[in-house]
């Protein structure tokens, strides 16, 4: 044992001492009450390990006071957060990491596809459908992410944006050469969309994303001038058949060899991107590249891709 620390408190100070044990850390370290005890670490970045330490405290505190149930499943929270998600549906976006088409991203439910000699495209890129050059999307659009993305679209759950934000920032760093860009355009909502719901939740998650990655982020470059029919649910024909020529770019600007990057909450058929693309190109643009929250897959295929089910407790 080294020296001691100090002794009891008392008029003769006889009480047992407190020792550290000959290993203890050199002079220059800081000790830090954390979560889960006395903790030590170097000066250098000691003030943002105290910074998190009590972070850490203050939301195990308030999760203790008002305890708080996930949006999307019920399980009470064990941390207070912006973000109203307990941490099994946080971890159930798992990144869409398998093949995939090289130009859109679609998952291939088997790596076969890789042996063929030449880039692997799926069959809506095969026939040359799509006007964007490259599109990536974090994860799939499961049970979980659907509710996650329902939250922050129509219930003003708006601090889930930020964290779409930092998932799709992976994706881009995942995908750094597909993705290069010079601007982040958001897709935009009509206008009876904007006033019904007080934001474009796309804008939403494309301004942290610009930030984060140092560019410019130019929500009012693309307007779309048709609003989405009322019908909740569209096939394919339809989606293609409503965004075609429902986007155009705002009157006296132009893009000219400039390299955009699209971002939207969810890619389903493709269409929505690819009539904002189309927009972007007569207006000038050298390349557009598309990032989304989730990709919508085939039922026949998401048995091979969404994560399983978590059984309920008990």
């Amino acid at each position: 044992m080294g020296q001691p620390l100090h002794g009891l408190p008392g008029k003769t100070r006889a009480g047992p001492a407190l020792a550290f044990p000959d290993n203890r850390p050199s002079r220059g370290t800081l000790y830090l009450l954390g979560p889960y005890g006395l903790t030590y670490a170097p000066r250098e970045g000691a003030l943002q390990t105290f910074r998190a330490s009590l972070q850490e405290l203050r939301q195990a505190f308030l999760s203790v006071l008002f305890p708080a149930p996930c949006r999307l499943c019920g399980e009470l929270l064990d941390t207070a957060t912006r973000i109203p998600l307990c941490r099994s549906c946080v971890t159930s976006f798992r990144p869409l990491t398998g093949p995939c088409c090289v130009r859109c991203g679609r998952p291939f439910v088997s790596a076969v596809v890789l042996d063929r000699e030449g880039a692997p495209l799926c069959h809506v890129c095969q026939r040359g459908l799509y006007d964007f050059d490259f599109a990536r999307s974090y994860t799939a659009y499961t049970e979980t992410v659907a509710g996650a993305i329902i939250l922050l679209k129509y219930q003003q759950v708006t601090p889930l944006a930020g964290w779409f934000a930092s998932i799709l920032r992976k994706t881009f760093d995942a995908n750094s050469e597909g993705c290069r860009a010079d601007v982040v355009v958001p897709v935009p909502a009509h206008a009876l969309r904007l006033r019904e719901r007080g934001y474009n939740q796309a804008e939403l998650i494309a301004r942290p994303l610009a930030r984060s990655l140092g560019l410019p982020c130019r929500s009012y470059l693309l307007l779309r001038n048709r609003p989405r029919p009322d019908k909740l649910r569209l096939t394919v024909r339809e989606r293609w058949r409503t965004v075609r020529g429902a986007y155009t770019i705002r009157y006296g600007l132009r893009v000219d060899n400039l390299r955009v990057l699209l971002v939207d909450d969810v890619l389903t058929t493709g269409a929505t991107l690819d009539a904002c693309s189309r927009a972007l190109r007569k207006a000038g643009a050298a390349k557009v590249v598309a990032l989304t929250v989730a990709r919508a897959i085939p039922w026949r295929e998401q048995a091979a891709i969404e994560p399983p089910r978590r059984e309920p407790n008990g």
